[in-house]
C-alpha cells in the first residue's frame, strides 16, 4: 500500500487502524475519581449529623455535583484542546526562547502552562530538554516555577462570576465551530465553547449547593477546613483523586460564591491542591528515566518547601489578600483564586535565586547511576502523554529524528577506519619501527563512545538503534496525523516519516553494503593507493559533514542548513565524478595498487554518494520544498554571494 497523508490519516497504514480521534483517558479518570469522592461527601456528612432535612435529598445533591464536576472538567479540557490548536506550531518558538536566563525560563513556564492548561505537559516537555543536553536541571526548574504560576490563571478565570452567561458562551462557540472556515477559528470556536461547558458545570453545581447554606452539618465540616492540616489533607486528596489543581480551585469558589467557606478554610485548602498535583509529576516518574524522576522530585521539593513555609502564616496571609480585595472590592472568590496566583508567584520569586543549590541537594538524594548503554534500545524524547499537544508532539519527534542523525555520523566515523588504517599494509609500506609501531597503537580498535565494543560491534548496535527508533517514530508520527490536527501539521507529520525510511536506509547501506566490504578488502594482496586514500578520506569528510549538517537542522529546527545540504549537493556529486576519473586514470597508468582495489575501491566511493544522495532528499523533505524550489534557492543564495564579492 502506498503511504500517503489520507491513508495515514484514515488509520489504513500498515494495517493498524486507530480511530479518528481518541476520547482522553485522563478525562475519563478525573470525572470517575471526582464522581467517587463527591459520592463520599455527602454521605460523610449525613453520618456526621442526624437525619437530612426534607426540603433537599441527597441523591439530587450527589447527581448535581457529579454532573458539574464532569461538565467542569470536560469544558476545561475542550477549551485546553482549542487554545492549543490555536498556539498551533508558534509553540516552537515559544519553548525555543528557553535560555540559561532563569527569569525567561520561569516567563516561558507560566505562559506554555497557561496556553496548554497542563503543568504535567510541561514538566514531560522539560524532561525531553534535560535528556536533549538542551537544559540542565537547574536551568528546568525556573521553567517548573513557571508552570505552577501558569495553572493559576485558569484560577483567575473561573472567578469571574460568569455563570448567567454560560449557556450564552457554549450558543456562540457552537456556531463558530460550525460555521467556521478555517482551522484556527474553529479552534476559538472550542475555546468558547469549552469555556461556556465549565461555566455551566460550575451554575449545576453552585445550584445544588444552595440548601447547604443552612445544614448544620455541612457548615460545621467546612469550619473544620480552617484547620490548616484538615484543609491540606482535604485539598491534596481531592486534587491526587482528579488530577486538577484547577478543578480543586473551582469547587473552591462555587464555595465561596455561596458563603459556605471562609478565606481562612480555603488557604489551607489551596496548599494541599499544589501538592495533591505533584501526584500526577510522581507518577509519571515511575518507570521513567532518572532525568525524568529528578525533575518530579524538584516539583514535588518546590510545593511541600512552599506550603512548610506558609502554613504558620495563614492568619497573616489572609489578612493580605483582603487588604488587597478592599482596594478592588473583590468577594471570598476572587480572593481565593488572588490567594492561589499569589501563593505561586511568592513561591517563585523566592526560590528562583536558589534554584542552583536545589539542583545540588536533588542530585544528591538522587544521583547519577552510571551503567552501560551500549546495548540500550530507548526512544529518549518521544511521549506518549504529549499526543494531545500535535504542535510539540511533532518537535519531540524531530528531537529523536537528530539523535537517529547523530547514530549515523557516529557509523559513518567509524565505517572508514578500517578501510584506510590496515596494519598489515601499513607495516609493509612503512616497516616495523618503533615511530610505527606508536602510529598502530593510535589507530582506533574500540567504539570511541562505548569502549566496550569494537569497531564492528558498535556498527552493529547503532544499526539495531536506528531500526529500533525508525519503528517507534514512525508509529508515533502515525498516532499525531490520526489526532485532531491541521493540514500542516498532518503533512509534516508524513514528510517525516519519510524521513526516518530514508534514515533507515541510510543505516542498511553503511551496515549491509559496506561493511562486507572490509573483510573482502582484506583478502587483497595491495592496499588504495596514497592518491585513492586521499580521495577516499576527503569525500568521505564532505559526506559526513552533511550528515552533521542534517543533525543540526533538525536539533535547531532551522530550514536554512536544509538548504545549505541541497546546495553542496551538486558540488559533491561534480567531486565523486572527479574523484572517479581520476581513478580510472590511474587504471590506465597501470597503478598496481589501483588496479587491484578498483572494484572495492569504487563500490565505498559509490555507496558514500548514494548516502549523500539521501541526505540531500531528507533536506528537501525537510524544507518542505519540491527539487525545484530547492534549485530556485540555491540559485538566489548563490547570486547573493556572487554580490557580495562583487
Amino acid at each position: 500500500m502506498k503511504i500517503t497523508p489520507e491513508n495515514i490519516k484514515s488509520g489504513n497504514y500498515k494495517n493498524r487502524p486507530i480511530p479518528d480521534g481518541f476520547l482522553s483517558r485522563r478525562l475519563v479518570i478525573k470525572a470517575t475519581a471526582g464522581i467517587a469522592l463527591l459520592w463520599f461527601l455527602p454521605v460523610s456528612i449525613a453520618g456526621a449529623g442526624a437525619a437530612g432535612p426534607g426540603d433537599f435529598s441527597w441523591t439530587d445533591i450527589f447527581i448535581g455535583l457529579a454532573g458539574g464536576l464532569a461538565f467542569f472538567l470536560y469544558g476545561m479540557e475542550k477549551m485546553s484542546n482549542g487554545m492549543k490548536t490555536t498556539a498551533g506550531n508558534k509553540m516552537r518558538s515559544i519553548l525555543a526562547s528557553l535560555t540559561r536566563n532563569r527569569f525567561i525560563a520561569l516567563i516561558v513556564g507560566a505562559f506554555v502552562t497557561m496556553v496548554i492548561q497542563s503543568s504535567s505537559a510541561t514538566t514531560v516537555m522539560l524532561v525531553s530538554f534535560v535528556q536533549a543536553g538542551l537544559l540542565n536541571l537547574a536551568q528546568s526548574m525556573g521553567v517548573i516555577l513557571g508552570a505552577d504560576i501558569g495553572t493559576t490563571i485558569t484560577a483567575q478565570m473561573i472567578a469571574f462570576k460568569l455563570t448567567d452567561y454560560a449557556l450564552l458562551m457554549v450558543a456562540i462557540g457552537f456556531l463558530i465551530k460550525m460555521f467556521g472556515k478555517t482551522e484556527k477559528i474553529k479552534s476559538v470556536g472550542d475555546i468558547l465553547l469549552g469555556f461556556g461547558i465549565l461555566f455551566f458545570g460550575m451554575k449545576l453545581m453552585s445550584d445544588v449547593m444552595k440548601p447547604l447554606r443552612t445544614y448544620p452539618a455541612f457548615i460545621d465540616l467546612m469550619k473544620d477546613l480552617e484547620t490548616p492540616f484538615m484543609g491540606i489533607v482535604f485539598g491534596a486528596a481531592f486534587t491526587a483523586i482528579v488530577q486538577s489543581s484547577s478543578a480543586t480551585t473551582g469547587v473552591l469558589i462555587v464555595l465561596a460564591q455561596q458563603g459556605l467557606i471562609t478565606l481562612e478554610g480555603g488557604i489551607p485548602v489551596i496548599f494541599g491542591a499544589n501538592i495533591g498535583t505533584c501526584v500526577t509529576a510522581a507518577l509519571a516518574g515511575i518507570g521513567a528515566s532518572r532525568e525524568a524522576k529528578r525533575v518530579a522530585i524538584a516539583h514535588i521539593m518546590f510545593k511541600l518547601a512552599g506550603v512548610c513555609l506558609f502554613i504558620f502564616w495563614i492568619p497573616q496571609f489572609a489578612d493580605l489578600i483582603r487588604a488587597l480585595a478592599d482596594k478592588f472590592n473583590s468577594g471570598t472568590a476572587r480572593q481565593l483564586a488572588n490567594a492561589h496566583t499569589l501563593f505561586n508567584v511568592s513561591l517563585g520569586l523566592f526560590f528562583l535565586p536558589f534554584i542552583s543549590f536545589f539542583s545540588k541537594i536533588i542530585y544528591f538524594i538522587y544521583p547519577k547511576k552510571i551503567k552501560p548503554k551500549s546495548q540500550e534500545l530507548a526512544t529518549w524524547y518521544i511521549e506518549e502523554a504529549m499526543l494531545e499537544t500535535p504542535s510539540l508532539a511533532i518537535d519531540l519527534a524531530r528531537a529523536e529524528i537528530a539523535r537517529i542523525a547523530k547514530i549515523l555520523g557516529r557509523m559513518l566515523d567509524a565505517i572508514i577506519i578500517p578501510f584506510l588504517s590496515d596494519e598489515k599494509y601499513m607495516l609493509r609500506q612503512l616497516g616495523a619501527g618503533e615511530d610505527v609501531q606508536l602510529l598502530l597503537k593510535e589507530i582506533p580498535k574500540r567504539d570511541a563512545v562505548f569502549p566496550d565494543l569494537t569497531l564492528l560491534q558498535g556498527l552493529d548496535m547503532r544499526e539495531r538503534k536506528i531500526d529500533f527508533l525508525e519503528e517507534k517514530i514512525s508509529a508515533y508520527l502515525t498516532h499525531i496525523a490520526q489526532g485532531n490536527i491541521t493540514k500542516e501539521q498532518a503533512e509534516e507529520a508524513f514528510g517525516m516519516v519519510s524521513i526516518v525510511k530514508d534514515m533507515e536506509s541510510m543505516g542498511d547501506i553503511i551496515h549491509r553494503n559496506m561493511v562486507p566490504l572490509i573483510a573482502k578488502k582484506k583478502q587483497l594482496k595491495f592496499d588504495f593507493s596514497f592518491a585513492g586514500k586521499e580521495e577516499l578520506l576527503i569525500y568521505h569528510g564532505k559526506v559526513s559533514k552533511q550528515i552533521r549538517f542534517l543533525e543540526a537542522a533538525f536539533k535547531e529546527t532551522n530550514p536554512k542548513l536544509a538548504f545549505h545540504i541541497m546546495k553542496k549537493e551538486r558540488k559533491y556529486l561534480d567531486l565523486e565524478s572527479k574523484y572517479r576519473a581520476r581513478h580510472l586514470k590511474r587504471i590506465v597508468l597501470k597503478n598496481e595498487e589501483s588496479i587491484a582495489t578498483t572494484e572495492i575501491h569504487l563500490e565505498l566511493m559509490d555507496l558514500m554518494k548514494q548516502v549523500l544522495l539521501y541526505s540531500a532528499n531528507i533536506a528537501k523533505t525537510y524544507a518542505g520544498a519540491t527539487p525545484e524550489n530547492g534549485e530556485k534557492h540555491v540559485v538566489l543564495e548563490k547570486k547573493q554571494e556572487e554580490s557580495k564579492s562583487a
